[in-house]
Order: structure tokens, then C-alpha cells, then sequence
């Protein structure tokens, strides 16, 4: 009986797998496979990316062409075709037999010569510029003639079947477009089929990092002919970071948590979560939706030291009640890849950089000295601040400069007035050289309130106080105030109000993308961010953010600034509330003390720039004109990809040496809110959502849509020069584990190629990662340098947003959409110079005004073009070496003691004295013409008048020549200004 039953089954099985075979064969007949190929060279742009390359052997009215083209876009019938034969004569009729994402019939004709044709099956309209791509994939094609359709009707009807070209294969037109073989998709049919023939809860099909999982819809062909498999083999090299990956595919039911164990301590799973951007782990839910494919990725730690010649480990898959074990076998080759593989892009072996740590620590960096604590003071290089008893700042200096009038607060009103809260003195919880925090916990009658603050090196100083209540509560307001000197405060911006004088009086409630201010004078100022928001980084006008929820409290919050006396009171309310037994309610804000750090005015006049996009080499007579750094920026040949300088790492390093041996320093274009679509990475990250690279409405340039496909955000587009693949970046999603690899990508540029620094272009991390940055550059290559730029549209109010980074920025570039024709002085000083915060900057838009730049020790930057304008200072330059401008002392009209004024307050003069001469910059803000004199204080500047001329050197754009005595009248034109050498 049993032998019968073997026998039995024996037989049912036989005749399932002659049946599979015969299906499949079937299935072969109907689905040939073409092969996939590269064009020799690429086709015109305008015909898309991938065709059909077919036979015709003979002249003939009309002639069928049956294509099974496995296509990803599910709206292939809403698209264009075009068939030309192969010196690029269109055909002229097209008719759809029939037409879908997985094949078509077509009926074409005449063809008037046998030959090779190309049917386009992607043809686009469109213009590539720079910054965006615009255009569309073009509508079906018109109708054939009526005479050629009834021709085409009549001998169907009759019988006569037309001629089947033969297809030969699919061609795409660069490599990097290619489908083949990940994006070749597996028919409905077929995929029903798998399906049945593995009727398991899902399936798992590994593959190598050559064969990334590019998509979630659909199943590659690839799949169905391979089938699933329980085993990974590759092949590493000792010390490589090996990466290779698990297709799970959801065949029968969504799975709501997939369980990802591998059996090896080498071994990461990116998938199931890792190291966030603050240095803290953190796990992955991994759910996949019915009949759709997640992708995850591992990475293994081969050793370099071992005597094993395979690893081998399980990597145990669980969901909906079901395990599945994957047997991963590496054979070891006897090379040790002596930088884990990081040098070779396409090893993925960076990935292991999305959990790095590398910058978290609590060590001061230059030029900020470790924090001294006594008592409840600390000390900072640029700050000092009293610790209250409620934990607050009880006093807050700048140098030797105090800035509060009286200790700061966090009151809370209800019907009675103001409750009074008392409590120990603060508990300072941790100490390190270059971080100090403590509590502070006191108590009212209905509520609790617990302020913990931390204190950095750079005078940043963090709050979290949460109010927690003790009975049921109905309060009319919870506000902070800080009140400061009026002596102090002197200027003000942010909340909505350009910089410039402090108001009098300022109401703002929580309207556009505003979450600061800063107060303050040239040598002493706060600057204030009132956090709790999804994202308190410096892009607020891209991202648009919701309010803080407990500062905005439902638009009852808001933030006034109000003079009574000798203070200046500025307040953030948030409004009545009401709280229930046991609620809280969680107020963080930030705090920075100004200047950061002291102004180098020698730097400015002595490392001038050379920064120029598309042409990035200067020439030698530039150098002859004092440049010392150059500027690399993105879309040119050496550096092609925006923030993915990998790629081209031999044209990167050439370049740096060249400009090296000149005595010349390199700073790289490389930032974060953006990524080009060409780094090899894209679809590990793609693999983890939206974690890295954020979601989206899609479109954009063809690339993307025809592999990306949706769920992403279009941003920067470069038609490269030289290059067919054009960089078309897609946005980042913020703070992520893509901060951690930047991190390590900055280490690894700054050691393997050599660079000096980096040129940031409107990022959207805060300054947690730009302190990673900065400590790792320092500890990489000291000297390197960091240059800011902003643009309006991007940060409203850069200099508002973008001051939490001033502690470790050389140069600010703030001025692209400034309309600096139009800025008052006091704007121009808060939001441009960079002056009150301990930096100094370049001018940019329309090339901004030489004359008022002056004024604040600005030139624009050379040869930079904007708005048709090309910017040269290198005239102006040419007296700054004359007089040695770089050795001089800044004394500017903000000082009180400026030994150089005119007589006309519309009229402002900045001087810089050297021992026994100076240079007076002045600058008009006047509507007309004015005729001016100066006031020269010779007593202070240590100067006899005796025998001194004002000599007006002839500066082309700029001035012309002349010549005046102390105390004779100048003519100054509206708008403009002069630069005076007293000698």
C-alpha cells in the first residue's frame, strides 16, 4: 500500500513538472526573450530613450511589427510612438492593432526598402535648462491616411496578411537608461503563474548589488525565468564591506511586519533601522503591501585577518506566521581590498556609512576653548551665562557686554495673574569640555515646571521646559520674556521684519515661514529660535513647516517687541489654554550669544575667490590678481553630479593638484537638500521610502519618470557638457541617516582627494550636522574652510535662519534676490555684512553696489555672472593691495568712536587705518546728489592733519581721479560713493 502511494505521488508530480514544462515552453514560443543593448552611439534626445530595432525584408504596402516589450509605465498607451527605418526617414502610417504596457501589434507601411527600423516608443518634446527640464512625452501619433487604412482593412479582409517584420532586440540609448534587466517586466500571466507554481505567503529572491531591485509594482522577467531561491553566493574581497540583497515579494497577503534576523554580527540589515543623524538607534516596521516587492539590503564586515575561505550565515525572514531561511555563502578571495571598497562607487560598500557616528562627541572645536563651570556661571569662548534658580538664564553676557536687563522668564498668567514659582537651585546633571547641562525643577500651585537647559562651546544655549499640571487649569497665557538693554538693542530682525533698527513697538503673529529673531548691536546680541516644529532648519520658505504647536497654539500664539524704559521687552505668548490633571505641555527654544566669534578682516581682504560654475579654471593673469581660493561648483567636468563629487574623483584630484602647485586652495561644492540621480546608491536608498530621499509628485526629467517612476520631488537640473547623462537631483527628505554619509563622504573627500573645504548652497540640515562637519574637517586637514550662500527664496531672511551656523562658517555669500540698490544701511549691516555676528561676506545679485559694499569691506565675487551682470572687483582689489588693506584696521560708521564721518547722516563712511595712512570707504543712501565734507578725528587715529590730501584714485566703473584737501567739499552722486586714501 505505501509503495503504491510513492508511486502515486511520484506520478502527480512528474506530471505537474511536464505540465510547468510544457506552460513554460509554451510561454517561451509566445514571449521570446530579445536581447537588450546599448545604442554604438547615442540617438537624438528628442526620439527618448528606448526603441525597438527591427527587420523588413522586402518593399511592402503595409507590414505588421508584434513587440512584447515588457514596459514599466502603466499609461503606455497614452504615448507617442515613432518609427523611422535607420537613416532616420519616419515612416509614414502607424495604426494600433493593439497596444499595452506589455506588448503591442502595430501595422506600418509603405515601407519602401527593406532594412533595419527603429520603432521609439518613448518620444518626448522638450528643452533641457538650466535648473529645470520642460516638456512632455508626446500624444499617440496622428491617424494614418484613410487611404492607407482602407487598403491595410481591405487586404485583411481579403486574406492578405501583411509581412511580419522580425524584431532583433530593444536598444536603449545610453547605458544609463537601459531597462535591462531589473526594469524588464514580467507579464501578468507570468507573474500569476510564479504564483501558482510557489503558492508560499511570500517569496524571497536574492540578488547582488550588480542587479539593484529597482521596482515595487511590478516583477522583473528575470525573476520568473530564475524562480526564488533560498540561497545567496557571492564573492568578496578580505576587508571589503560586501553588499548584497533580499527581494521579499508579498505574493498571497500584505505583510504588516516583516521580521529580518540575520546570524551573523557582521552583518547589517539597512532596512530594519540603524543610527539616526543625532548618533541614537533606532528600528524599522517593514510592512509591504499585497503582490508588491520590498527590497532589503544587508551589508557584511568581511574581516581583513581570517583563515576561513567562506562565510557563511542564515538570514531568517518571518512574516504572517511563516519563517524562511536564507543561506548566504561568501567565498573569500586571498586580496585584502585595503579601503573596504569605498574608492570604487559601484561596491556600495559606502552604505555602511549611512550608520556612522563619526563627528557626535562633547569636544569643543576651534577657535572655541572647553567650557569653564563655577557655581552656576558658565563660561564660554564668546559667552557667559548665570544659571537662575527656575534654571534659566539669570544673566547672559557677550564678551564683557551684558545683554539682559533683568533675568529671563518663562511666565504663566491665569485668572489671578501671574503664578509664582519656587523651587531648589539647578542640578547640573553632565559636564564635558565642550557641552554642560543641568535641571531645574520648581513648582506653583496648579503646576510643576521642569526648565533643562544645555550649554555648547559656541555660546548656543538649548531649552526644553515642560509644564506639567497638578489640577485642572485654565490659564490665559504662557510666555516667555526676555528683556533686554535698550543700550543693547539696537537692531532687530526676524518674525516676519527685515533687520534693521530696533522698532519701538512690534506686533507678529505666526503668519510665513518665521521662527527667529536676533537683537542686538555690532559686539553684543541674541539670537533667539522657538522650536518644536517638524523641521527648525534654515529652508523654512521650501519646506513651509507648521508652527511649533505649543508657541502657536492654534494661532493664539505670537510674539511682540515693546520698549518700556531702559529695556526692551520681547516676548513669545503662546495664549490661553487649558490644562487637565496630568497634562503637560513642552516649550523648547534655542539661544545664541553674538558675535560669535571676532571679526578677521584680514581674511576677507587677503583670500579672495575665484568662483565661476561651468568654467571653474582661472587664468594666470587672475592669479596675478591675489586670488587664493577657488570655488569648485557642481555641473562642470570635474566635478559633474550635484552633491556626489564620486563619480569623476580622477578629474576631482587633477584639479585640485593643478590649483595646489599655484599655491591655491579648492573648496568643493557639495551639500545635502538635493541629490543627483546618478549616484549608484539610489536604489538602496529608494529601498528604505522616504526615510532619504523624500516623496513626491514626480515628473520632472524622462530619466526619472521612467525609472523612478512616482513618489519622488523633482529639484536642480544640468544638461552636462560632454556627458549624455544629464544630472537631473531629486530632494532629500531632511534629517536622516543621509547625514551620517555625508559626514563620512566629507572625511573620505577631504583625505583622499585633498580638498580645503566646501561651499554650501542653501542647505536644510542645522547646525548639529555643521558641528559634525566642521569637527571632522579640523580633524581630517586643520585650516579647512566653510562659505555660506542663500537665496531669499529658499531662506527667508538668511541671515535669521542661517545664524545658528555662524560659529563655524568663514564667509557668508548672503545676496541672491538682495536688492541691494534698495536696502537701507541699518539692513544692509543686520542681514548682509555679516558684520554684528563676527563675519564677513561677498555681494552677489545684479553684482550688487560697489560703493556701499565698501562700506562694509565687500566686494562681489569675481567673475561670478548674475543677471547679466559680470562681476569683477579685481579694480578695486588693485587699491586694496596698494594700500594693504589687509593689514589695515576696520572701523566702521556703527562704531561709536568711528574717527571718520561726514556731514550728512544719509551719507556713511567706513575707515581702515593703517600706521601713518587711510582709506575712507564712503557710501551713499541719499536720493540726490550731495555735497559732503569729511570729519576727521586726527587726535584719536594718533595723526597729525599737517600736509594730509584726499587722493581719489581712478578706479574704471568706479571713480574717477581727483584730489581734495581736509575740509573741502565732495560731491557724492546718489546711489554711489568713493574711495578716499589719506595720505
Amino acid at each position: 500500500m505505501m509503495n503504491r502511494l510513492v508511486i502515486l505521488v511520484i506520478a502527480l508530480l512528474l506530471l505537474t513538472s511536464n505540465v510547468f514544462s510544457r506552460q513554460h515552453k509554451q510561454q517561451k514560443a509566445e514571449n521570446p526573450d530579445y536581447p537588450y543593448t546599448v545604442a554604438a552611439s547615442p540617438w537624438q534626445e528628442e526620439l527618448g530613450n528606448h526603441r525597438v530595432e527591427f527587420k523588413v525584408r522586402q518593399v511592402a504596402a503595409h507590414i505588421s511589427v508584434k513587440v512584447q516589450w515588457r514596459r514599466r509605465d502603466v499609461d503606455a498607451a497614452a504615448k507617442g510612438i515613432i518609427v523611422q527605418d535607420a537613416a532616420g526617414n519616419t515612416v509614414a502610417n502607424v495604426y494600433r492593432i493593439s497596444f499595452d504596457r506589455e506588448k503591442a501589434e502595430l501595422a506600418i507601411g509603405p515601407v519602401t526598402h527593406p532594412g533595419t527600423y527603429y520603432l521609439y516608443y518613448l518620444p518626448v518634446t522638450g528643452k533641457k535648462n538650466i535648473g529645470w527640464w520642460e516638456g512632455r512625452y508626446n500624444s499617440p501619433e496622428a491617424s494614418p491616411s484613410a487611404a492607407w487604412l482602407q487598403q491595410w482593412k481591405t487586404d485583411s479582409l481579403a486574406g492578405k496578411k501583411s509581412l511580419v517584420a522580425e524584431v532583433v532586440g530593444m536598444q536603449s540609448r545610453t547605458a544609463f537608461d537601459s531597462f535591462f534587466p531589473m526594469e524588464v517586466c514580467a507579464s501578468a500571466a507570468e507573474a500569476n503563474q510564479l504564483r501558482q507554481r510557489f503558492p508560499q505567503p511570500f517569496l524571497v529572491f536574492p540578488e547582488s548589488r550588480e542587479f539593484a531591485v529597482r521596482m515595487k509594482d511590478d516583477l522583473p522577467l528575470r525573476w520568473i525565468r530564475n524562480g526564488p531561491s533560498g540561497r545567496f553566493r557571492g564573492r568578496a574581497l578580505r576587508n571589503e564591506y560586501y553588499v548584497f540583497q533580499l527581494a521579499v515579494y508579498a505574493a498571497r497577503d500584505s505583510i504588516a511586519d516583516l521580521q529580518v534576523a540575520p546570524g551573523s554580527h557582521l552583518v547589517t540589515s539597512f532596512n530594519s533601522g540603524g543610527i539616526n543623524a543625532r548618533g541614537q538607534s533606532f528600528k524599522n516596521k517593514i510592512s509591504i503591501p499585497r503582490r508588491q516587492v520590498q527590497a532589503l539590503w544587508f551589508g557584511v564586515d568581511v574581516p581583513r585577518d581570517t583563515n576561513v575561505r567562506q562565510l557563511k550565515f542564515p538570514v531568517i525572514l518571518t512574516a504572517n506566521g511563516v519563517d524562511k531561511k536564507i543561506e548566504v555563502v561568501l567565498d573569500l578571495s586571498d586580496s585584502v581590498l585595503q579601503d573596504r571598497g569605498d574608492g570604487e562607487p559601484w561596491r556600495l560598500s559606502r552604505l555602511r556609512w549611512l550608520n556612522s557616528t563619526l563627528g557626535i562627541d562633547d569636544l569643543p572645536v576651534a577657535p572655541y576653548a572647553a567650557l569653564a563651570r563655577q557655581d552656576r556661571v558658565i563660561k564660554s569662548t564668546s559667552a557667559t551665562l548665570e544659571v537662575a534658580g527656575n534654571g534659566l538664564p539669570g544673566s547672559l553676557l557677550a564678551g564683557n557686554r551684558s545683554l539682559l536687563a533683568a533675568p529671563m522668564e518663562l511666565e504663566v498668567e491665569d485668572a489671578d495673574g501671574l503664578l509664582k514659582f519656587t523651587g531648589n537651585r539647578p542640578l547640573f546633571e553632565f559636564e564635558a569640555p565642550g557641552k554642560i547641562s543641568w535641571v531645574a525643577i520648581t513648582q506653583a500651585s496648579t503646576l510643576q515646571m521642569t526648565s533643562r537647559g544645555r550649554m555648547e562651546f559656541d555660546g548656543t544655549i538649548q531649552y526644553r521646559v515642560v509644564l506639567k499640571a497638578l489640577r485642572d487649569v485654565n490659564l490665559k497665557d504662557i510666555r516667555l520674556d526676555i528683556p533686554v538693554q535698550r543700550s543693547t538693542a539696537q537692531y532687530f530682525m526676524g518674525m516676519g521684519r527685515p533687520g534693521g533698527f530696533c522698532p519701538e513697538l512690534y506686533e507678529w503673529k505666526w503668519k510665513g515661514p518665521q521662527d527667529a529673531w536676533w537683537i542686538g548691536a555690532p559686539h553684543a546680541g541674541l539670537h533667539v529660535e522657538l522650536q518644536g516644529a517638524s523641521y527648525t532648519g534654515p529652508l523654512l520658505n521650501l519646506y513651509k513647516p507648521s508652527p511649533p504647536p505649543s508657541w502657536y497654539n492654534n494661532d493664539k500664539g505670537g510674539f511682540s517687541v515693546r520698549h518700556l524704559g531702559d529695556t526692551v521687552h520681547c516676548v513669545s505668548y503662546s495664549g490661553a489654554r487649558t490644562l487637565a490633571v496630568g497634562d503637560s505641555v513642552c516649550f523648547d527654544f534655542k539661544l545664541l550669544v553674538t558675535p560669535v566669534k571676532q571679526l578677521n578682516t584680514h581674511d576677507q581682504f587677503a583670500d579672495r575667490y575665484f568662483h565661476n560654475g561651468n568654467f571653474p579654471n582661472p587664468s594666470m593673469e587672475d592669479l596675478r590678481t591675489g586670488i587664493k581660493i577657488v570655488n569648485l561648483h557642481h555641473a562642470n567636468p570635474y566635478n559633474p553630479y550635484i552633491n556626489y563629487p564620486f563619480l569623476t574623483l580622477d578629474s576631482l584630484r587633477y584639479f585640485i593638484r593643478k590649483w595646489h602647485a599655484q599655491q591655491l586652495k579648492v573648496k568643493l561644492y557639495y551639500t545635502i537638500r538635493e541629490i543627483t540621480n546618478q549616484l549608484p546608491e539610489i536604489w538602496a536608498l529608494r529601498s528604505l521610502g522616504d526615510e532619504i530621499l523624500a516623496d513626491g509628485k514626480g515628473g520632472g526629467f524622462p530619466w526619472l519618470r521612467e525609472h523612478l517612476g512616482s513618489h519622488y520631488d523633482v529639484q536642480w537640473f544640468t544638461p552636462i557638457n560632454g556627458y549624455q547623462e544629464s544630472d537631473a537631483a531629486i530632494r532629500t527628505s531632511g534629517e536622516s541617516r543621509w547625514y551620517n554619509y555625508y559626514t563620512e563622504g566629507l572625511r573620505w573627500l577631504v583625505a583622499n582627494t585633498d580638498i580645503d573645504g566646501l561651499y554650501l548652497d542653501d542647505v536644510a540640515f542645522d547646525r548639529f550636522l555643521l558641528q559634525r562637519m566642521r569637527k571632522v574637517m579640523d580633524a581630517t586637514k586643520p585650516g579647512c574652510l566653510l562659505d555660506l550662500h542663500s537665496n531669499t527664496g529658499f531662506s527667508k531672511g538668511p541671515a535669521t535662519q542661517y545664524t545658528e551656523f555662524f560659529p563655524y562658517i568663514n564667509k557668508l555669500w548672503f545676496g541672491e534676490s538682495f536688492q541691494y540698490d534698495k536696502m537701507p544701511a541699518d539692513n544692509w549691516l543686520v542681514e548682509v555684512s555679516g558684520i554684528p555676528f563676527g563675519l564677513m561676506g561677498d555681494m552677489l545679485q545684479g553684482g550688487g553696489n560697489p560703493w556701499r559694499g565698501m562700506v562694509y569691506g565687500m566686494t562681489v565675487r569675481y567673475p561670478w555672472s548674475t543677471e547679466g551682470v559680470y562681476c569683477d572687483p579685481r579694480d578695486i582689489w588693485k587699491i586694496w593691495d596698494s594700500f594693504n588693506i589687509a593689514a589695515a584696521k576696520m572701523i566702521g560708521y556703527w562704531e561709536k568712536d568711528c574717527p571718520v564721518t561726514t556731514s550728512d547722516s544719509s551719507i556713511l563712511a567706513t575707515v581702515y587705518v593703517q600706521k601713518n595712512a587711510l582709506l575712507v570707504a564712503i557710501g551713499s543712501w541719499a536720493e540726490k546728489e550731495k555735497s559732503i565734507t569729511l570729519n576727521i578725528n586726527w587726535k584719536a587715529l594718533s595723526m597729525d592733519s599737517t600736509g594730509r590730501k584726499l587722493v581719489q584714485s581712478a578706479i574704471p566703473n568706479f571713480q574717477e581721479q581727483g584730489q581734495y584737501r581736509p575740509g573741502e567739499a565732495i560731491i557724492v552722486k546718489p546711489g554711489k560713493g568713493l574711495l578716499l586714501e589719506i595720505r
